[in-house]
């Protein structure tokens, strides 16, 4: 912050960052604009973090004793350290209507999420060479320094977990929709997709932290209104309104009588299905998604795909819920007209 810098006196570790900052500003040891001031921000909260080795070990450790205290202590770190933004959060407006018979209404406005540094965007537009990190949800963000038109990192941490037989990392998001908003992303920069094996790794997700409930974007252009490019689902410690509402007419799938199957009374067509067998409820879950994939009704404007176009996918969203397996198929298409 500079030689010159008077004495620092604060109550608590955010209080003293944000005098730091304002002291290197001051002495103009950075420019004062929103970019140099948080890589400055993050690169202090940097020092109070535990490793990135060290916040693996100490997470695992606490994974031995209970899933809930291993995300606790994740979370609250994220938090102490800045990387979720609290402050920010704070800002955003919830409205939340409820029914004494059935489910609420949410709607939620996210005022937390800063809008682009014009420098940034500006700094963005002359830049050559290879792009890195190559996206937002990319491994080599954590501990990264950002920049103009770059994401400060600084502070992130991730922790390692083998989904579905890979290597992926599990983070918390900055700036959060819901409590304990989580990420879960491939170690590889390869393309999301929807298929059977996004089902088996929902699946695995809740049966190592069975207290989340975790979900994918669809795969598609505008029903997957996320980075497609990067394979990553999204969780938390949180109960939407869609899990409460109920199935208002059940039903059977031939050669599937054992997994319960309902439709649920919600504006998108969800269907929801049940069962203590994990294998019997993915497998299921796929002959819909399958069947959906193929799926054309001309009278409904349903069209499988046009001109090589595939339309059909789902939001897959996956919870336990009375020690069952749960998962909510959120049907969708995306074809668009004039």
């Amino acid at each position: 912050v500079g030689d010159e810098a008077s004495s620092v006196e604060a109550n608590d570790e955010q209080t003293s960052v944000k005098q730091l900052v304002d002291l290197a500003v001051q002495n103009k040891k950075i420019s004062d604009d929103v970019t140099s001031r948080e890589v400055l921000n993050d690169q202090l909260y940097d020092l109070i973090t535990p490793t990135p080795s060290k916040t693996n070990g100490i997470f695992w450790q606490k994974m031995q004793k209970s899933p809930e205290k291993a995300t606790d202590w994740f979370y609250k770190l994220c938090e102490n350290n800045n990387y979720v933004k609290k402050e920010a959060i704070a800002k955003n407006v919830v409205f939340s209507g409820t029914s004494s018979k059935e489910h609420g209404l949410e709607i939620t406005i996210n005022l937390s999420k800063p809008e682009k540094d014009p420098k940034a965007i500006a700094a963005a537009a002359h830049a050559t060479g290879k792009k890195y990190p190559q996206c937002a949800l990319c491994l080599e963000n954590e501990g990264y320094l950002g920049g103009y038109g770059k994401n400060a990192r600084s502070n992130l941490r991730i922790i390692r977990m083998n989904i579905g037989g890979r290597p992926w990392g599990f983070q918390y998001s900055p700036y959060a929709y819901f409590n304990e908003h989580c990420i879960f992303l491939d170690q590889k920069h390869i393309p999301m997709v929807i298929n059977q094996q996004t089902l088996i790794n929902l699946v695995e997700i809740e049966k190592t932290l069975p207290h989340y409930f975790v979900g994918s974007n669809a795969d598609l252009p505008i029903v997957g209104g996320s980075i497609l490019s990067h394979d990553h689902f999204q969780g938390g410690h949180y109960t939407f309104a869609m899990e409460k509402a109920p199935v208002i007419q059940e039903f059977t799938v031939k050669g599937f009588e054992d997994v319960t199957a309902g439709i649920v009374k919600w504006p998108l067509s969800v269907i929801r299905l049940q069962s203590e067998d994990v294998t019997r409820v993915i497998d299921l879950a796929d002959h819909i998604l399958q069947a959906w994939r193929g799926y054309t009704d001309e009278a409904a404007f349903i069209f499988a795909e046009t001109d090589g176009q595939p339309h059909n996918t789902i939001t897959p969203i996956a919870r336990m819920r009375d020690g069952k397996y749960e998962l909510d198929l959120t049907l969708r298409n995306n074809i668009t007209t004039e």
